[in-house]
């Protein structure tokens, strides 16, 4: 929605809204809880997977100014106030509050909380144009420990050349994990402390993140006014872009090798990061990709999607973290609900194709595009024995097209690896229906 401010509408004004509400059946992981001691195998639950709204303002064509706020992310059981154990009053809180400044045709130099990632196409995501359902979240490996909601406080440098699109970042490292101490690191017992050899974030670390994504296109050019990358285009362009990004950050984590044995005191107590060693890690993480996404014939309006990405992440020894997108668990439990391994040391691999079938199948307004996505993992942290256990998943679905983007539906098939017991992985079904509306 669009407001000029000068007759030929290099004044603006502009806002964006859009809901995702998700209507779904989960079969939960082992020994997932609904409330407190109240176990639950399955539910049918309904939550608001995003709700948010973009502000923005170009007052003179080198000046931008724009704001994104919103909530993700509420059901029943979590999302609220205390997010792992309230659903009520979610915060509203700012996603993005960036000024930036054109320099010249080939450069834009801005500040705020941002959005501009490195690592990869996805780690950029519009959430408005998604192809499948949702995100794989391994594009998000930091997501809400050093960044806040994938949003960083900093500094960017964005630009294109002829067909090389590039983005900079330089920002502040979110303190995080602040309850953590070397003590943490370890398993006591008989007042005796043994470090674990498993990484985790370092609630001292205050280096700067530098992040980039670099990006060539063979066909036509992408917007790049906004950070968001597109998922799909629905045949309206003709893509193909390769790509490859990074983020450092040094000293992200630390750990405590095996061999470290403390005897606990009421000195190591007081001020365990003066007492006990530990190892710092620099966090490096890696990624290149492609999108390809082109239409294939004029007169039925057919067109097809493909993406592929590979991560290489190195986030400390043994490290693994587990996520689940609106999880339907109570508790902190870190496998509950509906969480999969969502990042760590190791390397990922994701791939999706979509087909936009012809324009009169479903009548002459509804369109439909099925879907399929896989992710494989493998993290060094994920052992049964010596040997290491993937991480697969598989996503089915399809989008039903009633206005683009602007209006769809979405139905979504997980199969989903249950790792409460790494030694004897299972697999549940998740099956989800999102209502989208973005203006």
């Amino acid at each position: 929605m669009k407001i000029n401010l000068s007759p030929d509408g290099s004044k603006y004004m502009r806002l964006m809204l859009w809901t995702q509400v998700y209507t779904r059946y989960t079969e939960n992981n082992t020994g997932t809880l609904r409330g407190p001691s109240r176990p639950k195998a399955s539910q049918i639950d309904f939550g608001i997977r995003r709700s948010r709204m973009v502000l923005l303002a170009q007052l003179n064509p080198r000046f931008l100014v724009y704001t994104h706020l919103g909530i993700n992310n509420q059901n029943a059981v979590g999302g609220g106030v205390v997010p792992t154990a309230d659903g009520k009053k979610p915060q509203f809180f700012i996603h993005e509050a960036v000024t930036e400044f054109k320099v010249n045709q080939y450069l834009s130099l801005g500040a705020g909380m941002h959005y501009f990632n490195g690592i990869s196409r996805l780690t950029n995501a519009s959430t408005t144009s998604i192809m499948t359902m949702d995100l794989p979240l391994t594009n998000f490996p930091t997501i809400e420990l050093t960044d806040q909601f994938a949003r960083w406080i900093g500094i960017y440098a964005k630009g294109r050349i002829a067909k090389f699109d590039y983005r900079v970042s330089m920002s502040d490292a979110f303190l995080t994990n602040l309850a953590s101490t070397p003590l943490s690191l370890g398993a006591t017992s008989g007042g005796v402390s043994t470090g674990t050899g498993i990484a985790n974030y370092n609630p001292q670390n205050s280096n700067h993140v530098y992040q980039g994504y670099f990006s060539y296109n063979f066909f036509e050019a992408e917007p790049n006014l906004f950070p968001y990358t597109q998922g799909t285009y629905l045949g309206t362009k003709k893509v193909f872009s390769v790509g490859a990004g990074f983020l450092h950050n040094k000293d992200a984590m630390y750990s405590r090798a095996t061999s470290s044995v403390v005897a606990v005191t009421p000195a190591v107590n007081a001020d365990p990061f003066s007492t006990v060693a530990t190892r710092k890690h620099d966090m490096n993480l890696f990624g290149v990709d492609a999108f390809y996404d082109v239409p294939l014939d004029t007169a039925s309006r057919t067109a097809i999607t493909l993406y592929g990405v590979y991560y290489k992440f190195n986030m400390g020894p043994n490290y693994v973290r587990f996520v689940g997108a609106e999880n339907p668990g109570y508790g902190t439990v870190a496998t509950r609900g509906n969480a999969v391994p969502q990042s760590g040391t190791g390397s990922s691999e994701y791939v999706q194709a979509g087909y936009l079938m012809p324009k009169n199948t479903l009548g002459p307004k509804a369109r439909l595009q099925p879907y399929v996505a896989y992710l494989h993992s493998s993290y060094e942290g994920l052992r049964a024995g010596n040997e290491r256990k993937g991480v697969n998943i598989v996503d089915v679905g399809a989008n039903l097209l009633l206005d683009g983007h602007n209006a769809k539906v979405t139905l979504n098939y997980r199969h989903r690896p249950d790792f409460t017991n790494v030694n004897a992985v299972k697999y549940r079904p998740e099956l989800t229906l999102q209502t989208q509306v973005f203006l």
